[in-house]
């Protein structure tokens, strides 16, 4: 996954400068500007740790937007000659950081961010983050582009993601170009709609949309005083509008492989500080390269027998492997530490009968890092590793889920460790990434297995006082192992159907493509934004619903409003997304097949989310979408790996929604899920006050949106957003539903009170949540996470159940001795593969080992089916 950062340089040299008091070096030379933007620059590449980062700079006083309005940014004061003297120290700055920058004549900082940010969105592999104090790049903010706004300085920054951006405004992204067109912007000199401030501009949109909008309707507008206002000034909201909207195709070319960030020089870093007289940062500096390079060498023996050394019944044991996906990884070396030293050994050790039978020894307790990574590895070479009696990442990861990095490097420090030095350091990265001599690889293994062996007591002891231990020892780690073994066992795949699948949607796509010419009257690209905005909006003469700098907007949401007006919308929004369902999900599955095995070999990861969630990656099994058609299909190439078997699904039902029910303890929860009803139905006849009978599609499908509203704590605006309502008729339905269920709303109220005493809330296992924003001033955050609070114990919750139901169908599958696999792990569902006979034993074992996962007050429920793919078995 790829990390481009971008910086709006200017925007953040002017709040360090207005921030910090005027400094200034021994030569007379201003710094303050500098010193925050360099602190500011650390603390990205620190937290955020980008694979691409570039920084834009303002070319000039002038752009494009003055040929619009000559008056634009008019009524700014002139930079102040003690930050214009430190801009140029900013550059000096970045390359010594070999950190890219760019300008360009005519544009702002913000058409650069915009450009680059638009095209490197397209790649779903790239996460984009950019860093601001001007509210203009929340326009940007996309699925996968987030927009750190700073705020009182430069080091507390306010992250919006599309969900932030909604909660804050009720607005999406395109919108907040709509709110400048209205509001102005006094700081850009924008002049918007005098009188109309951001409070009016948000009610207009909410209930208009777009400036359009407004003026289509004008005439619904309420207020007399403000509807003359609207009147007067239409030509300059339009105007206001068009000079709010940043450029996304300014004539800048820049690649990503020029933004790749490159390892500093440390030398030219530490001159320039010398000469800043940036003396607390120097140390930063110093610090860091005393902490990663020059480590003191330990004692690692190097080429023992070893039987020799296994005197012990404990020892950590590190497998290492470079490659990212360790299912295509070959091992560089092994390292063992115990009582009685340090060792290290070639890969070769693996065929040792010796390391075998230690290994397979599950008498001999093993303490590791990653234990699935290491099952895994090792698996691969035939070796079965049993006796895991620790996993210091998944340790980690218990104690604090929200820390910055679990790796052992980052742990050591923490925990004031032996020095781990990080893997960059020891390998490289990119192109220089390589396998160092024996001596230095042994002491970098050495160090990491010591670390591991030294911290384990440590972090068991402070498992135990946060009562997490048995998290940890009796379902985390257990699961780590199970979860290896069916990573390398894989699930089979049938490429010739998957093709056949493919061969399909571009067949349907080309049969599309001419209908949608045929709708059009021309043929035309309809993957050009451009070219397709003039079909919609000029020849069929659409109503424009946004523009920008190059032409029409045609983004989903817009085509999504149109989706009524023409025959042909309807056909482009099905024609992209069967387009995204070949390129992605089949071209992409296609290529994850294992070279060896045939088989895909998705890998779990255990330790990311906050929420206790696994997630899966390279391929993601778990995001296929199955909402068309065309997508369920896909799992149609998922089969048994065995001839005369079948594929079994296990699905938890509603499990959030019985847990809300036992947490809460709502009686009306609790004894609808007793008496087996269908709980939207039974929320909709409370909310709408009907009888069962009465209840009709819309409203089940209405209550159900509310049910699992709840649970994550939506407002008002987000639910009439859902279920496109106003946002008093969506207040209506969740006062009715918490005075249908009382005990929920106490649930809620009490949550946030513990957590804003405790700083932390936790699933029914005791797996925590830190939530220090609890009682942040900043309203955003503050309100963020008292929805986190509610959520997290019951998500988390639901998360550990189907966590302790694999580790105990594990268990089960084993003593039953059968010789059914557990495939895959999505979301609430377990998948199998199941021989023929054994089919009835293993829909009764699965069916009774999930329900019987943890005792709630409420029935778990789980559906079962099976048939000959994945896709028949739903």
């Amino acid at each position: 996954m790829k990390k481009l950062v971008l910086v709006d340089g200017n925007s953040i040299a002017y709040r360090a400068f207005f921030a910090l008091p005027l400094l200034n070096n021994d030569k007379g030379v201003y710094t303050n500007a500098v010193y925050g933007f360099t602190t500011m620059l650390l603390k990205v590449l620190e937290e955020e740790n980008p694979t691409h980062m570039l920084v834009a700079f303002d070319a000039g006083k002038t752009t494009f937007r003055h040929n619009t309005f000559k008056e634009y940014k008019g009524k700014r004061q002139k930079t102040p000659p003690e930050l214009a003297e430190q801009l140029p120290l900013m550059r000096d700055l970045l390359k010594a950081f070999n950190i890219s920058y760019k300008e360009l004549e005519n544009y702002e900082a913000d058409d650069i961010i915009g450009t680059i940010a638009t095209h490197a969105k397209q790649d779903a592999d790239t996460e984009v983050k950019i860093y601001s104090g001007d509210k203009d790049l929340l326009q940007l903010v996309d699925k996968n582009v987030k927009v750190g706004l700073t705020r009182k300085g430069i080091t507390n920054v306010d992250t919006y993601d599309l969900a932030m951006l909604d909660e804050t405004y009720g607005l999406t992204p395109s919108q907040i170009i709509d709110m400048k067109g209205l509001m102005g912007d006094s700081s850009d000199n924008i002049p918007g709609v005098p009188g109309v401030g951001e409070k009016t501009a948000l009610k207009l949109l909410k209930e208009h949309g777009t400036v359009e909008g407004v003026y289509e309707n004008l005439d619904a507008v309420s207020g007399k005083k403000l509807k003359e206002k609207l009147e007067d000034n239409k030509e300059q909201a339009f105007m206001s509008k068009e000079l709010a909207t940043i450029m996304i195709e300014a004539p800048i070319e820049v690649t990503m492989d020029e933004m790749v960030r490159q390892e500093y020089d440390a030398t030219k870093v530490t001159e320039l500080f010398k000469d800043l007289e940036f003396q607390s940062l120097l140390n930063r500096i110093d610090g860091e390269a005393e902490e990663v390079e020059e480590v003191e060498d330990i004692s690692v023996e190097i080429g023992k027998e070893f039987a020799d050394i296994i005197t012990d019944d404990q020892a950590a044991l590190v497998v290492e492997s470079l490659e990212e996906n360790y299912h295509n990884a070959s091992m560089v070396g092994i390292a063992i530490a115990n009582k009685n030293g340090v060792y290290y050994f070639d890969p070769s050790v693996t065929e040792s009968d010796a390391f075998q039978a230690w290994a397979e020894d599950e008498t001999k307790e093993k303490f590791v890092f990653n234990a699935k990574r290491a099952v895994v590895t090792l698996g691969w070479t035939g070796v079965r590793v049993e006796g895991v009696a620790f996993d210091m990442q998944i340790a980690s990861y218990l104690l604090d889920p929200s820390a910055s990095s679990h790796d052992i490097s980052d742990i050591a420090k923490r925990k004031k460790g032996i020095q781990v030095q990080d893997d960059e350091v020891v390998y490289g990265k990119g192109k220089k990434r390589h396998v160092p001599g024996t001596d230095e690889l042994a002491q970098h293994l050495g160090r990491k297995a010591k670390a591991i062996f030294e911290l384990q007591d440590e972090l068991q002891r402070e498992l135990e006082e946060n009562e997490q231990l048995e998290l940890l020892t009796e379902l985390e780690m257990p699961l780590s192992v199970i979860l290896g073994r069916m990573e390398q066992n894989g699930v089979a795949i049938d490429q010739e159907a998957l093709k056949a699948i493919g061969e399909d949607l571009s067949s349907r796509l080309a049969t599309m493509e001419e209908k949608i010419h045929e709708l059009a009257g021309e043929s035309f690209n309809i993957n050009s934004p451009k070219q397709l905005g003039v079909i919609l909006f000029e020849k069929l003469g659409l109503p424009v619903q946004k523009k920008t700098k190059t032409g029409y907007s045609t983004s989903a949401d817009v085509l999504e409003k149109l989706e009524s007006e023409h025959d042909i919308v309807k056909e482009i929004l099905l024609y992209r997304q069967l387009g995204k369902l070949n390129s992605t999900y089949i071209e992409g599955l296609l290529k994850s097949v294992h070279t060896k095995t045939s088989k895909i070999h998705t890998i779990f990861n255990q330790a990311i989310t906050q929420t206790g969630r696994l997630s899966s990656t390279e391929p993601n099994l778990q995001n296929i979408p199955i909402r068309l058609e065309e997508g369920r299909r896909i799992r149609r190439a998922f089969v048994p790996e065995e001839k005369g078997s079948i594929i079994l699904a296990a699905d938890y039902s509603q499990i959030e929604l019985r847990v809300l029910a036992h947490i809460s303890q709502d009686k009306g929860l609790i004894e609808a899920f007793k008496n087996n009803m269908d709980i939207h139905t039974k929320t909709a006849m409370d909310v709408f006050g009907v009888t069962a009978d009465e209840v009709t599609d819309l409203m089940r499908r209405t209550a159900k949106a509310v049910n699992f509203g709840i649970v994550y704590g939506i407002s008002d605006y987000g639910l009439s957003q859902n279920l496109s309502i106003t946002r008093k008729k969506a207040q209506e339905f969740i006062d009715k539903y918490f005075e249908s269920y009382p005990g929920v709303k106490d649930y809620m109220e009490s949550i946030v009170d513990e957590a804003r005493e405790n700083g932390f809330v936790t699933t029914m296992l005791k797996r925590r949540r830190y939530l220090p924003d609890m009682t942040s001033r900043n309203f955003n955050l503050r309100s963020f996470a008292e929805r986190t609070a509610m959520n997290t114990p019951i998500q988390g919750s639901a998360a550990d159940i189907i966590k302790k139901a694999m580790v105990d169908m594990a268990h089960a599958m084993e003593e039953k001795q059968v010789q059914s696999r557990m495939l895959l792990q999505v979301h609430d569902e377990l998948i199998f593969e199941v021989p023929k006979d054994e089919i009835e034993v293993m829909q009764d074992l699965v069916k009774k080992v999930m329900e019987e996962a943890v005792a709630l007050d409420v029935p778990l429920t789980v559906d079962v089916s099976s048939g000959d793919t994945w896709y028949d078995a739903k």
